[in-house]
């Protein structure tokens, strides 16, 4: 018997066993009578102990309906059929699904009475509560009108009840929802004069129990919104966490919340500011560079071969400096960052003569690495490798060019 059905804020109890079932290695023990809720629409099931046995998980057996028990000690011990044991349910965690699932059959009916956006699906876990509503889009001033609504509703502490009708009498109700079923009997959450629809969860008597409903999030699935909202003991941690951190950001940013957008714009637009000037400092050091590597370059004839190898460069400004130094005629770049981590650059000018990407070929098979390009620029690596082999790889490359 689903004792929680007519009374959810019973926590401790006595039942006897009618059944001990032994599955993969584990032990669950079913009851005569529990107020253990099992997982099942969207909400997860309650956690406790059975004469101090760990109960860990409790479940719907699918062949009849049986609620399962299972605990965390498996063939410890023996749990004798007609034995009385004594049950307790952990009440926190009992609570706090009450508080989001009532919050979530309140604001499901504010939703459909704001923009009339329909719930499709509800799920709760340890980390989130959501809901998906049928419609495309919601905007600001809806969820504002909807989170109002929804709190007025909680704040007038209007009556929970719980009933059982016949399906045929389900029919002729003005249900919010009414699910699919094979059974003659359906239990109905009637908020007062608000909302009416079937539901096998667990609830609040009244929704001043509720505390308080915060919508946190919206987010876009397949052509429907998903709504991530908090209720009662989580709204409040989120505030805490929220107020907390705005707390941090205020002593960081030196001035009070309000304050701070326009306090970050300035912080970014100075960043910007900030980047750009590195940037182009940066670039001009660069041409600079690419000039000084051109001077020290070695003459093959007709073909001037610039060499460097750092350790100090990043790969993005290695590409910089060959297209510095590409831009003239005559010459190719033979660009290596060493370390941990290689980094190779081939590249050449329009005119001058060699398959890059070849040469970076034949270079990775030797020293480890993968890469690619073309005929007039390459780049690859990954083996580490220190400054000293990787010159010596350079002064080979010479010879072939």
């Amino acid at each position: 018997m689903r004792s929680y059905y007519q009374d959810a804020y019973t926590t401790e109890f006595t039942a006897t066993i009618v059944e001990q079932v032994i599955e993969n290695g584990r032990t669950a023990i079913i009851l005569d009578k529990t107020y253990f809720y099992p997982t099942s629409g969207g909400q997860p099931h309650d956690t406790g102990t059975l004469d101090g046995a760990a109960v860990l998980d409790v479940s719907v057996r699918e062949s009849d309906g049986t609620i399962l028990h299972w605990l965390a000690i498996n063939g410890e011990r023996t749990w004798e059929v007609g034995t009385a044991v004594s049950a307790s349910i952990h009440w926190p965690r009992r609570f706090d699904h009450m508080q989001q699932h009532s919050g979530q059959h309140i604001l499901s009916r504010a939703f459909i009475q704001v923009a009339n956006a329909h719930t499709i699906s509800f799920h709760l876990s340890a980390e989130s509560v959501t809901i998906d509503l049928d419609t495309e889009s919601l905007n600001p001033a809806q969820i504002r009108t909807v989170e109002e609504l929804a709190n007025q509703i909680v704040w007038e502490n209007r009556p929970i009840h719980i009933r059982e009708v016949t399906l045929a009498e389900a029919k002729q109700l003005n249900l919010r929802k009414l699910p699919p079923t094979l059974q003659d009997k359906l239990r109905l959450i009637d908020i007062e004069d608000f909302d009416l629809t079937a539901c096998g969860g667990t609830h609040v008597t009244r929704t001043g129990a509720v505390g308080l409903i915060k919508i946190t999030r919206l987010e876009k699935i397949r052509g429907q919104v998903r709504v991530v909202f908090c209720c009662g003991g989580r709204a409040l941690r989120d505030y805490d966490s929220k107020n907390e951190t705005l707390m941090e950001m205020g002593t960081l940013l030196t001035t009070g919340h309000t304050e701070f957008p326009q306090t970050i714009q300035r912080l970014q637009d100075e960043l910007k500011e900030a980047n750009r000037t590195i940037k182009k400092q940066a670039d001009t050091l660069l041409t600079l560079e690419a000039e000084r590597l051109l001077a020290a370059g070695q003459q093959l004839g007709k073909l001037t071969v610039v060499l460097e190898v750092t350790t100090e460069k990043n790969p993005g400004q290695l590409r910089v400096l060959a297209n510095l130094i590409t831009q003239h005629p005559g010459v190719v770049a033979l660009l290596g960052l060493a370390g941990e981590k290689s980094f190779l650059l081939f590249s050449r000018a329009a005119d001058s003569p060699g398959d890059m990407n070849a040469l970076l070929q034949e270079t990775l098979q030797s020293i480890g690495g993968r890469g690619g390009g073309t005929a007039v620029t390459a780049q690859g690596g990954g083996a580490p490798i220190s400054p000293e082999q990787l010159h010596t790889v350079f002064k080979t490359i010479i010879k072939k060019l």
